[in-house]
């Protein structure tokens, strides 16, 4: 079945007994009883967003042969609101079942890492891969080497948890701009969120030389086609990823917040929102080439519609998997809190899988969507005949 509109394993909606909210958990896939997504907040969010998100998981856990299923968690509920801890809190106490047993989660839009860990741990569960960790023969030690990585510092005084998954985004453009064969400091891009993974994104790219010449935030897109000082405009954010408009440097201008689509760049990165670029809006868009680092940026109508007018889309599902993939190359002991090796694989794997979609793009206008699924459903069905077999798959080791 096409993996696309593949049915999940389940759909389970949760009311909240104080507020109402409401809040979604969706396994699309389990592999070896384990399921691995993040849990996002937003108001408006959607059981269908959140299925949606899930099938995405599965398809980055294949993309990337990682040893688990999709899944995701969504929270209908503006984060901003003081109450939204308590929110999460009372989320993650009812699923706890699947977080104690099969559901590896983690951050995602509106809920950060440092808080869903507190949460964690206010249940008694130390940290939000504890499904992973507890399956460890040593689950203590496993702990110690997670939460070293996690808190390894990186340049630029982040921590190397929190950068990962920006950093593979960056390398999924710069990867781009190497089969293009695009001089890395004349090519240009424009970024849409500077949150988590938009910061990080727009940092690494920045720092490898690129000109980052538009990045958006909720009030708005912030301009210069000489290219924005990205570390003096990350300075300025709040803690939901806003900048300080009335400290901002010279000479960048402020514009309505769409104008990031329509920035003359040559890679345009969505990473705010699910279903940025819509039929209604893809013709705004400018770039060469659309790296989804938000889940689900593009709408299936806006890519075959940039498609048809040769704008190549690198699917979400490889360009932001670099947190998820790391997560689980730490909960498998295959990297550690050396950032430098962390950086080396992650590189070395996004920027392959870049070039083996965009080559295939370039030959035959393969959309890169198309060949990524097609190479996902060789590693499942490399699953399903291990599963099958007299002696069955093997099982999910954490060491």
């Amino acid at each position: 079945m096409d993996p696309r509109i593949a049915e999940p394993l389940m759909k389970l909606t949760w009311t909240d007994p104080v507020t109402g909210a409401h809040g979604y958990l969706v396994v699309h896939s389990l592999v070896s009883g384990v399921a691995t997504g993040g849990t996002r907040m937003r108001a408006g969010c959607t059981v269908d967003e959140v299925a949606d998100l899930a099938r995405g998981m599965a398809n980055k856990t294949a993309a990337f042969n990682l040893p688990v299923g999709g899944a995701k968690g969504g929270i209908d509920f503006d984060p901003k609101d003081p109450r939204a801890t308590g929110v999460l809190t009372r989320f993650c106490e009812f699923l706890r079942p699947w977080l104690d047993a099969s559901w590896v989660t983690a951050e995602d839009l509106g809920v950060p890492q440092h808080l869903i860990d507190e949460v964690f741990a206010t249940l008694g569960l130390e940290q939000s891969y504890h499904a992973a960790i507890r399956r460890s023969a040593d689950p203590a030690r496993t702990l110690r080497r997670v939460q070293a990585g996690l808190n390894a510092p990186v340049p630029g005084g982040q921590l190397l948890g929190d950068v990962i998954g920006g950093y593979g985004v960056a390398q999924a453009c710069l990867g781009a701009a190497n089969t293009w064969g695009w001089a890395v400091p004349g090519t240009t891009v424009a970024v849409q969120g500077i949150g988590t993974m938009g910061g990080g994104a727009a940092w690494y790219l920045h720092e490898a030389g690129m000109k980052v010449v538009a990045v958006a935030d909720a009030a708005g897109t912030l301009y210069d086609p000489e290219g924005l000082d990205v570390p003096a405009l990350l300075e300025l954010r709040d803690r939901f990823g806003e900048v300080d408009r009335g400290r901002l440097p010279e000479g960048v201008q402020s514009l309505p917040r769409e104008a990031v689509l329509a920035a003359d760049a040559d890679i345009l990165v969505p990473a705010a929102i699910s279903y940025a670029l819509r039929v209604d809006n893809e013709n705004l868009v400018k770039a060469k080439v659309v790296v989804e680092a938000a889940n689900a940026a593009t709408t299936p109508e806006a890519e075959a519609a940039l498609s048809a007018r040769g704008v190549a889309v690198i699917p979400d599902f490889i360009a932001n998997a670099g947190a998820a993939a790391w997560a689980w190359w730490l909960l498998l002991g295959e990297v550690g809190a050396d950032p430098a090796d962390s950086f080396l694989r992650l590189r070395t794997e996004m920027q392959a899988k870049v070039a083996l979609v965009l080559a295939e793009w370039h030959l035959d206008r393969v959309p890169p969507r198309v060949t990524a699924l097609r190479q996902a459903e060789v590693v499942r069905a490399d699953r399903n005949a291990e599963a099958s077999s007299p002696v069955g798959a093997p099982a999910l080791m954490i060491p």
